[in-house]
């Protein structure tokens, strides 16, 4: 990517920006049971909820404090709003009115998606919005996954693969519906789509909106966050541990036939043109298939984060440290209909052509 630039030193570029969580989920996962239970907790009283139809989550008519034609302020505080145009004048339109004072200060946003939205294009008007990046950040995304049909979803429903390939973390709902082997063999089958997501069960929405925060990457400062983020295991003692390790076929489970999972490390530092001359041809033959790619670079000694969906990448981000004493690049790669050995040989060519 020819435009990317990357710098160290100077204003975080990331503070002071709202962060924004994607819930998302095949049909009848139970996004709607999960909303609906979050909206009435306390913590949710400086948190707005994006949703397609605010009718459909049965808000208490006790529980509304205020409500205009596509807004209400819940009795804690939470803002409700449904998307009646497209989701960027709705985001739009929710920092204006914040800023205007015509709703309550808020400083999160949760957006819940339909059951077969493919979160990518979310994520990419996050990072291709001009407005929308100078005033958000993506903070991660949040799937659940219906125990009981997701094995059938998974092998018919491309929706259903993507929305599991770009999470950062990975709910399992109805699992107490099936038997115990049943749930480990879909969450084996999960981790062979998207190895680096965090997973856990959820049962009838029961979560606390913790649960949901601080997926994503919140300052350049270096911390043992920004691991987790990139997906690796990390040891009470700061040290990413030999589970979070990139390398590639670590988990057992088979692949989905079309969505690929591919880890890349390299010791040798890159120089940025290098590095980013290989993404941009990458992207430019196959960037319909690059469903995620996430990852720490180091270019000439600094560790620069790199993230993207698609064709659209967020821009870099220069950390002011190395978060461990791990100082190789590490990429991980989930595509669809790539063939890994190719990707491997295209970044193994860059990194001995332009290192540094």
């Amino acid at each position: 990517m020819s435009e990317w630039t990357t710098s160290s030193g100077g204003r975080d570029t990331l503070a002071g920006k709202i962060p924004v969580t994607l819930v998302t989920g095949f049909l009848g996962a139970g996004k709607t049971t999960l909303i609906s239970r979050l909206i009435r907790h306390p913590d949710m009283d400086r948190v707005a909820v994006v949703i397609n139809e605010i009718g459909e989550i049965g808000i208490d008519n006790d529980l509304v404090k205020m409500s205009t034609e596509n807004v209400s302020l819940l009795a804690n505080g939470c803002l409700c709003c449904s998307v009646r145009t497209d989701l960027q004048d709705t985001l739009r339109e929710l920092f204006g009115e914040r800023r205007a004072g015509l709703i309550p200060d808020f400083d999160r946003v949760i957006i819940e998606t339909t059951g077969l939205a493919d979160p990518g294009p979310v994520i990419q008007t996050l990072s291709s919005d001009t407005m929308l990046g100078a005033h958000y950040r993506l903070d991660g995304v949040v799937t659940l996954v219906d125990a009981v049909n997701a094995r059938d979803q998974l092998a018919q429903q491309p929706e259903s693969q993507q929305q599991i390939a770009l999470a950062d973390r990975i709910f399992i709902t109805k699992s107490d519906l099936v038997p115990a082997a049943s749930v480990d063999k879909l969450m084996a089958e999960i981790a062979a789509v998207n190895t680096r997501a965090d997973i856990r069960p959820c049962i009838n929405g029961e979560l606390h909106p913790r649960d949901l925060i601080g997926l994503g990457l919140q300052s350049e400062r270096a911390s043992l966050d920004t691991l987790r983020f990139l997906g690796e295991a990390v040891s009470r003692e700061g040290a990413a541990s030999e589970d979070g390790a990139y390398l590639a076929g670590r988990l057992p489970g088979r692949h989905h036939p079309s969505v690929r999972n591919l880890s890349l490390r390299f010791e040798t530092p890159f120089t940025w043109p290098a590095f980013s001359a290989a993404m941009e041809l990458l992207i430019s033959l196959r960037g319909q298939d690059m469903l995620r790619i996430k990852g720490i670079v180091n270019v000439e000694g600094r560790p620069v984060v790199v993230q993207g969906v698609g064709h659209v990448f967020h821009p870099p981000v220069t950390l002011d440290r190395w978060p461990s004493e791990d100082q190789g690049t590490r990429i991980v790669f989930i595509t669809r209909n790539i063939d890994a050995d190719k990707i491997k040989a295209l970044f193994q060519a860059v990194g001995g052509i332009g290192a540094a």
